[in-house]
């Protein structure tokens, strides 16, 4: 039996209910944990930050779609309003050893201090586990997780695939209008998009 995101399914016409494994984390469905270095060499999980609001951000500095938003300041002023309002934005590089967007957590310090980042910690995950678990695509790939540990949003960042940092104007934010509506209290009316930007370099 994989070892995956755990749903129960009812079969009504045989009477039966059994557990199915997927791949990838489910929207309305508890957020899988994890445990990844930081890049100051500190342990951290998502478990451990239970009754906050959780933004996970997958990140590669060297893909055109991420300098969008870090180059327009965009991802900055999310980051910058929603940690001030007590939200944990863990923000996430899967790039494999050898590949695009895979540094040293001393460069990537030095970068999001230059690139001015407002996140609560950089997470480093190498071996891709942690994205493959989230299935993580493409960079940024937006996660939001309910201070019940309920995964409430999954996808884009806002509704123009481009890497042009002039469609940030004028854009629906997704991450902003699932965190705004779940803090208020109400449904997040759109729970799941179509992810844009680069690959998430994981290993061949």
């Amino acid at each position: 039996m994989k070892t995956g995101y755990l749903t129960a399914i009812g079969c009504v016409a045989m009477g039966l209910a059994f557990a199915v494994y997927s791949e990838e984390a489910m929207v309305g469905q508890p957020a899988p944990d994890f445990k990844l270095a930081d890049t100051h060499g500190n342990a951290v999980s998502p478990a451990a930050f239970k009754g906050k609001f959780v933004v996970l951000e997958w990140s590669n500095y060297d893909c055109p779609f991420v300098k969008k938003h870090y180059g327009s300041g965009n991802m900055q002023r999310l980051q910058k309003k929603y940690t001030e309002k007590g939200v944990i934005w863990l923000t996430i590089n899967s790039s494999a050893p050898g590949k695009q967007g895979n540094y040293p957590p001393e460069k990537w310090n030095e970068m999001s201090k230059e690139k001015g980042s407002a996140a609560t910690a950089v997470l480093l995950d190498p071996d891709g586990k942690v994205g493959k678990m989230y299935g993580a695509k493409t960079t940024p790939h937006m996660f939001v997780i309910h201070p019940e540990g309920v995964l409430i949003y999954k996808g884009a960042i806002d509704d123009q695939p481009s890497f042009n940092p002039e469609t940030v104007k004028g854009a629906k934010n997704y991450v902003e209008a699932a965190l705004d509506a779940a803090m208020a209290g109400k449904a997040v009316e759109t729970p799941s998009t179509q992810s844009y930007g680069c690959s998430v370099k994981y290993a061949d």
